[in-house]
């Protein structure tokens, strides 16, 4: 997985992503993205699109978008800033989502 730059804004490139059938928003909960009442640990899922977005002058408005699809077919989008999530995501997840 390597991170992609191709859209201007977040914003932009989560309708690209709602335009290609990622239509649910997972949350990070532990060691699982979740989503209604289902969760996904790090083995249920993959992560087929990465966008990475930084601020032209300040770290903290980094975020990421990534498009993700379980292996049940949900296919959905996972949204983190710079720092959000941290307490709450295990090291297995944080691992998962770091950008290689």
């Amino acid at each position: 997985m390597s991170a992609n730059y191709k859209y201007a804004t977040v914003l932009e490139a989560i309708k690209q992503l709602r335009d290609a059938g990622f239509m649910v928003d997972f949350n990070i909960s532990g060691n699982a993205l979740t989503v209604n009442d289902a969760a996904y640990d790090c083995a249920d899922f993959e992560i087929t699109e990465v966008y990475r977005y930084e601020g032209d002058s300040n770290p903290d408005e980094e975020s990421t978008v990534y498009g993700i699809e379980s292996k049940d077919g949900v296919k959905g989008i996972l949204v983190t800033s710079y720092g959000m999530y941290i307490e709450d995501a295990s090291d297995d997840l944080l691992q998962k989502l770091s950008l290689k």
